[in-house]
Order: C-alpha cells, then structure tokens, then sequence
C-alpha cells in the first residue's frame, strides 16, 4: 500500500509540473486531469472511497471538462509570448522556490514526530456516503443550500451569456430594404433630348 501511495503520490506532483510548465493550454488541462485523478487514487488508498468517487467524477469529470470547452471556444491553445514583462522575473521566481523548498525541508526535519500535533483532534466517524449525507444535512445544512442556490445563479448566468438572440422571421430583412429610403437615381444613363432651334 505504501508503493502504491509513493507511485500516486509522484504522478500528482508530475502532472501538476506538466499544469504549471506546459506552453500548450491544452496540454497544461490533460496534466491537471493526471494530478487530480492521482489525488482520486490517494484517496482510495486510504480508504476513502466516497472521496475518490467524487474526485473522479466532479473534478475530473465535470471540471476539466469544463475547461476544455473554454480553451477550445477561446482559442488559449495559441502560442503565449515569453517576453518576460517584469525585468529579472525568472532569476526572483527561482529563488523565491529555493528559499521556499529550503522552509518546507527545515520544516519536515522539524516535526519528525507528527502525533503531537494529533493528540487534541477528536475521533471522526467513518467517512462513507451515508455519513457524510447526514452531516451535510442536519449539521451544515444551511451552508449546504447557499451553495446550491449559487450553483444554481452560476447556471442561470451562464445560460444567460452564451444564449445568442432569437432569429428574425423570415422576410424582415426584405421588408426593411423596402422601407428604406431609396437612394436618388442615377441621371447619367438617361438619353438626352435634342434641343431644336
């Protein structure tokens, strides 16, 4: 179990590298689409079946979705330029990541012993469907419907966006070129009259 939780564990990290570093939008989304269902695969070693479900399903599935149909109808998958507009950009972004990488060592060598910082938490229930359903509904039910009905004003102004105006009847068009003002006729091609003496 613990291989297969350093083997997941790795091909998140990688497809996470592959989101951020990726030039390509598209290939930046399918890497995220390998972290998240390695975050699915975490899950389910350790026995959270319901997490991993729903991590599969709503991220995964729902989600990336998504984001592809925005990177595919916004054309992102173009070339992005790589002129860097802040001056020494790279050379501060490198360092900021060592001194960070250098804290989360410090840190790790730190709290060798994590059962300290555990000692206060209090037991939780198995975390199945059914029980997770039961907290949501009695205990954060309130907070459970302000979000449904966010989701809900989301989908409303999403529809609201994409919707296109409705089609003119046929015919209007024409009737508009009849009643528009006709622009003067053209006096050159008329014949000209003979003037008699």
């Amino acid at each position: 179990m613990m291989i297969a939780f350093i083997l997941l564990g790795a091909l998140a990290i990688a497809g996470g590298v592959v989101a951020i570093a990726a030039r390509n939008a598209v290939h930046a989304a399918l890497g995220l689409v390998g972290t998240l269902l390695s975050v699915a695969g975490l899950f389910a070693t350790m026995s959270a079946s319901f997490l991993a479900a729903t991590q599969v399903i709503v991220y995964a599935g729902a989600i990336m979705v998504l984001f592809l149909f925005v990177i595919m109808l916004l054309n992102a998958n173009a070339p992005v330029s790589t002129a860097d507009p802040i001056p020494y950009v790279r050379e501060l972004a490198g360092i900021g990541g060592t001194v960070l990488a250098g804290a989360f060592v410090v840190l790790a060598y730190t709290f060798k012993d994590p059962q300290p910082l555990a000692r206060g938490v209090a037991g939780v229930r198995d975390g199945t469907a059914n029980v997770m359903g039961e907290t949501l509904l009695t205990r954060f039910l309130l907070p459970f419907e302000a979000v449904s009905i966010l989701l809900l004003v989301a989908i409303v102004g999403a529809v609201a966006l994409v919707q296109r105006p409705a089609a003119q009847p046929d015919g209007v068009d024409d009737r508009e070129e009849v009643l528009a003002p006709s622009a003067p006729a053209s006096v050159s091609h008329l014949p000209e009259r003979e003037v008699r003496a």
